[in-house]
């Protein structure tokens, strides 16, 4: 039975699409083919460890910056309207004005992880893409300057290099702005060459886009391509002013004004990039209220360019021009050494890619002595070279690489450890495309041995000598790329790990309605360092997360979503940088506890050698205490306590009733248990609560509960984990009730 036209029709669709790719492959060149298969495999290799490697993100906390934004973005907001409660969900890096925050850095590349949260729900798409586009673009580039081989081995280097490999894989800006000063370069270079309009115009958008993203480093990239266009323009202006005046001379009347290519394609190009300056001093002026302020001069004046004091929040120095020559100088060793391809084997070679270019365009030829332009080969080149000229000497004014090296000489401590120097991610752009180079000489060169072994020795043993050579090369660069990207990878992996065992809790609870305060190891910021916990734009998901600070402040928060149910997240163990020093986490449901008088009851476990004990009350803002001693408590210890509007007071003690601040206070109840050798166990416990308009007392239930070793306060190296039995000695109990009763 015969098909229906309407089901024919698509199939013959299919079978010419099918038809005309295989056309289109069979017509497409190895280099080609070559070519577009890096891309994808850099977009799949660079999606792969960003999923796996960093799926919990990384030690730079910036990338909770930039996707808190990208879902901004996507809700149609600059900002967050947070009002009273603004410092309790402040995330990291965010500006904080009159109840809205907003982050320190500009929106260009939160916008681009925004495009594949919207198509895709998943935002590492972004990251795969910019890292593909990043290779095919180096492809081109060395295409354009020098020819497609350059430009492949070229591309080769580029994303095998450890610091494109681990900062294309997480949500940082560095990656996303080379791209569009890649394109700018791309598009620049061939409207040049191909004297193309549209190009000229491609070229001003893209360099436009990446000064909105990063204006430094927008600046340092473009600017020997700027003095390149300046000097052309002069040139052509000149010449049309000296055609005219011959004309003018010559014949009658007024020379034409039509303006010369070369001056109608740099001004297209400097129009899209001064609009696009223009478009960023409009979002200074929304964002900060002056154009000329950009928002990471609101959050820290002094963290700009230049020397002198420099300061963002509590670190300052005084950068002076020989600790800027010192950090950048071991910067530039460990990029060198440890971040571009197989380390020093890939400087090497960029050295010797740079040498032989130098030598052709000395010559009047190409580098590699080849046909096509070697007039524009060496113009392209010199301006490729220029931008490690630009980028090396601009970083110099900036002191963000040294703070990058947490220790000048110790290239394994600091954000360098793990993500390299990559305030000079830029400079792997010209090292990628003079190694290129000088792999492909090398390629040339072995073709030249085996013609003279072939000469002398058979053919087969002249093709096996140099096919062993290549096999050597091939494996020695591989080698030395596996091991210079296994350190940081390795270091990763272990954040990793630390950070899946932090969240464990978190991935496994069901938020429905839901409310989580969470610790401030770091300070005052959510997403420094759990960037994993980060509220929706309007504060009104299915979880909210909120900084657990001052009683005063956590109430504040209750009472801004009173019908949510409400979790502590807490761990057991101190939060450091280091990876090694995991911490047992534990998300613990809390409700408040409302009445005239909350009465509690504290139980804890006594092992057989205490000799006595110490049962302690006091108050955090208050100016009582009250506490009694027992001696050889058996077994256990039952301590029994209570709130009240008036204050908090201990059963069995004589003093008086310790005051609370009605606003909100801490109540501390400790037991303390002392051996014959006078060494000392403290079970402590912290109860926030206030006092209401209404006569009765609030408290926040459990209590955060530590237990402490020849301590009295441990903080939350011992906090006590109530589910884990192994995480303390089998005679510790801590168990502790309340209830809310009317006044009697």
């Amino acid at each position: 039975m015969a098909s229906p036209p309407a089901l024919r029709r698509p199939r013959r669709l299919a079978r010419r699409l099918a038809s005309g790719a295989r056309v289109r492959l069979a017509e497409a060149d190895r280099l080609t083919l070559a070519a577009a298969l890096l891309t994808a495999a850099t977009g799949a290799v660079t999606f792969l460890i960003a999923a796996t490697l960093f799926r919990y993100h990384s030690v730079n906390h910036d990338e909770a910056v930039y996707l808190t934004q990208a879902a901004l973005l996507l809700s149609g907001q600059l900002e967050i309207h947070a009002g009273a409660l603004a410092d309790a969900v402040q995330p990291w890096f965010f500006i904080e004005d009159g109840g809205r925050l907003y982050p320190k850095y500009n929106p260009v590349p939160a916008a681009m992880y925004a495009v594949s949260m919207a198509l895709f729900g998943e935002p590492r798409v972004t990251l795969a893409a910019v890292a593909a586009g990043n290779a095919a673009l180096v492809y081109l580039l060395g295409s354009t300057i020098f020819e497609r081989r350059v430009g492949l081995a070229a591309a080769v280097c580029f994303v095998a290099s450890p610091l494109a490999l681990v900062t294309s894989s997480v949500f940082l800006p560095y990656a996303p702005t080379t791209f569009l000063n890649l394109l700018f370069a791309v598009a620049y270079l061939r409207s040049v060459r191909d004297r193309s309009l549209p190009l000229a115009g491609l070229a001003g958008v893209a360099i436009g886009l990446a000064f909105f993203a990063r204006p430094y480093t927008a600046v340092l990239f473009a600017a020997p391509f700027i003095l390149h266009a300046l000097v052309r323009t002069v040139a052509a202006v000149r010449a049309v002013v000296a055609t005219r005046e011959v004309v003018a001379v010559r014949d009658v009347g007024s020379p034409s004004l039509r303006l010369p290519g070369t001056v109608r394609r740099h001004g297209l190009t400097a129009l899209f990039g001064t609009l696009f300056v223009g478009v960023t001093l409009a979002y200074n002026l929304r964002m900060t209220g002056s154009p000329l302020t950009f928002p990471y001069e609101a959050f820290a004046p002094m963290d700009g360019p230049g020397f002198g004091e420099r300061r963002i929040l509590g670190h300052s120095e005084e950068y002076t021009p020989e600790l800027a020559l010192r950090s950048n100088g071991y910067a530039l060793w460990y990029l060198a050494t440890r971040w571009v391809v197989a380390g020093p084997l890939g400087t090497l070679l960029a050295l010797a890619g740079g040498g032989l270019a130098a030598r052709g365009w000395l010559s009047g030829r190409g580098a590699l002595g080849s046909g096509g332009d070697a007039q524009f080969e060496r113009t392209a080149g010199v301006l490729v070279a220029g931008v490690a000229g630009s980028v090396v000497v601009g970083n110099l004014f900036f002191w963000g690489t040294n703070n990058l090296l947490a220790t000048l000489s110790d290239p394994t401590d600091g954000l360098v450890a793990g993500f390299g120097p990559f305030y000079h991610f830029d400079l792997l752009v010209p090292l990628s495309l003079f190694a290129g180079v000088a792999v492909v000489a090398g390629g040339r060169g072995l073709s030249r041995l085996r013609a003279r072994l072939a000469s002398r020795v058979t053919p087969g043993t002249a093709r096996a000598v140099v096919a062993a050579l290549a096999v050597i090369a091939v494996l020695g660069g591989a080698l030395g790329a596996a091991a210079a990207a296994e350190a940081p990878l390795d270091r990763h992996a272990s954040h990793a790990e630390k950070y899946e065992t932090a969240y464990a809790p978190i991935e496994t609870a069901e938020f429905d309605d839901d409310l989580v305060f969470v610790p401030t190891p770091y300070g005052e910021w959510l997403g420094h360092p759990f960037q994993a916990l980060r509220n929706e734009p309007g504060l009104d998901g299915p979880v909210v997360y909120a900084l657990d600070r001052d009683p005063v402040e956590d109430f504040a928060v209750i009472d801004a979503y009173p019908d949510r149910e409400f979790h502590r997240y807490a761990y057991r163990g101190e939060w450091t940088p280091d990876p090694t020093r995991h911490v047992t986490p534990k998300l613990e449901p809390l409700d408040v506890r409302e009445g005239s008088r909350v009465g509690a009851e504290t139980t804890v476990g006594v092992p057989d050698r205490v000799q006595r004990a110490v049962v302690r009350l006091e108050t955090a803002r208050g100016d009582g205490d009250a506490e009694y001693g027992v001696r050889d408590p058996d077994g256990s210890l039952t301590v029994d306590w209570s709130l009240t509007p008036a204050g908090a007071r201990l059963a069995g003690a004589p003093n008086a009733t310790a005051p609370i601040d009605p606003a909100g206070d801490e109540v501390i109840v400790t037991v303390t248990l002392v051996d014959p050798a006078g060494s000392t166990f403290t079970y402590r416990q912290e109860a926030t609560v206030r006092a209401t308009d209404e006569g009765t007392v609030e408290a926040i239930w459990p209590p955060e509960r530590s237990v402490c070793r020849l301590a009295v306060a441990c903080g939350s190296e011992e906090t006590y984990l109530p589910d884990d039995p192994d995480a303390h000695a089998e005679w510790v109990a801590f168990e502790t009730d309340a209830e809310a009763s009317e006044a009697t």
